[in-house]
């Protein structure tokens, strides 16, 4: 994991999204452990209090849990990737919405952005 230096989010931002987004693809398993916050302090070459910060946002959302005297753990991500699929869809649809307001054919919106999606 890297921190972007020239981003404008504070660090703790940067961890917060990179953990959420490799907890929703699966890349971490449910109930495996978080590195401790000193190792990924070090490795990031970053306070631990930042890392900390991390932490317990990850947690107030629901992406990790914490064991007392064993460090934190990731949550079963099932309800978290169908309440970001929600969210997404959501989006979507005010997307489409605004799109309408200005006379665009929602499905001529879907439609580009599906071959948009294909080409990569």
């Amino acid at each position: 994991m890297l921190i972007n230096y020239q981003d404008s989010r504070p660090i703790y931002e940067q961890i917060v999204d990179r953990y959420r987004h490799l907890i929703l693809m699966g890349a971490l398993a449910p109930d495996e452990q978080m590195p401790s916050v000193r190792s990924l302090a070090m490795e990031l070459s970053t306070n631990p209090n930042t890392v900390q910060k991390a932490y317990a946002e990850l947690e107030r959302q629901g992406y990790l849990y914490s064991v007392k005297g064993r460090g934190s753990f990731v949550c079963h991500a099932d309800d978290l990737r169908r309440a970001k699929v929600t969210e997404i869809a959501d989006e979507i649809a005010s997307l489409l919405r605004e799109g309408e307001e200005i006379g665009a054919d929602p499905e001529d919106i879907l439609e580009k952005a599906r071959r948009r999606l294909r080409e990569g």
